[in-house]
Formats: structure tokens, C-alpha cells, sequence
């Protein structure tokens, strides 16, 4: 829907590097802003698999559990690798994890949130900036 956003993993991963209480932030935002958060496997797995600390771990993977899950099934499979052909026929290749968190976005009609500029190359995926506040 129009009002969710699927936070991509570098989000996440940048709220760590700069100290911010990853739930409190995401979950403020939504708030303020009025948006569901959305999650995929694929942020899943490249978040968690990074955090060093079990209490921040088990933090993070309980927001997630709370948040909008797109199912990884086997049409997702099949839209990502559609989206990264298309997107290589056209000179553009994105990293193939990439692929899949937009083709989850795309299922849901979710914006993405990232700092990546390839998702801007994606027809029909919305993309928004974190907020300039969080890496200062």
C-alpha cells in the first residue's frame, strides 16, 4: 500500500555504525509519518546476520516479527530474477539480494527506504531517503 516502506538493510546497518537505537528510530518515524514498516527475508538475513550483541538481535528480529512480512515464495523468486534481467538488458545491474528486496516492495506497492541510488532505476518502485538526521 501506499503508506508502507520497506526499510532496506543499509538503513539499518547505518543506524548501527552511527549508535541509534535502531526500534525506537524506525519505529518513531513510522509513527510520525503516519507509514507501516515493511521487512523481507532478504533484509531478515543481511541485518541480523551482522549484529553482534544478542539483546540488539533479539530487538531488531522482534520489530521485524511486527512488521509487514513479505513471503519469500516462489513467485517472489521468480519476479526478482525477471527484474534483474530486464534491468541487465538494460545496462543497469544490481546486486542480486537488491533484486529481491525491491521485487518484495514492488508485491506490496511499498516505497523502499534506502541509501542506494540503483533502486531509483527500478520502473514503478517508489524510493525514499532515511532522514538527514540519523547519520549526524
Amino acid at each position: 500500500m501506499a503508506n508502507d516502506v520497506l526499510v532496506d538493510s543499509n538503513v539499518y546497518i547505518r543506524l548501527m555504525k552511527h549508535g541509534r537505537d535502531v526500534v525506537s528510530t524506525l519505529f518513531e518515524w513510522s509513527e510520525a509519518e503516519g507509514r507501516n514498516l515493511a521487512v523481507c527475508g532478504m533484509v531478515r538475513l543481511e541485518v541480523l546476520r551482522g549484529v553482534k550483541v544478542p539483546r540488539f538481535y533479539q530487538s531488531i528480529s522482534s520489530l521485524m516479527d511486527v512488521m509487514i512480512n513479505v513471503p519469500s515464495d516462489n513467485r517472489l523468486w521468480n519476479e526478482a530474477t525477471g527484474l534483474a534481467w530486464n534491468l541487465d538488458r538494460k545496462g543497469f545491474v544490481i546486486p542480486g539480494a537488491d533484486a529481491v528486496i525491491a521485487a518484495s516492495a514492488l508485491r506490496i506497492e511499498a516505497s523502499v527506504m534506502t541509501s542506494d541510488a540503483h533502486f531509483s532505476k527500478i520502473d514503478g518502485l517508489r524510493v525514499i531517503a532515511p532522514h538527514p538526521g540519523w547519520f549526524a
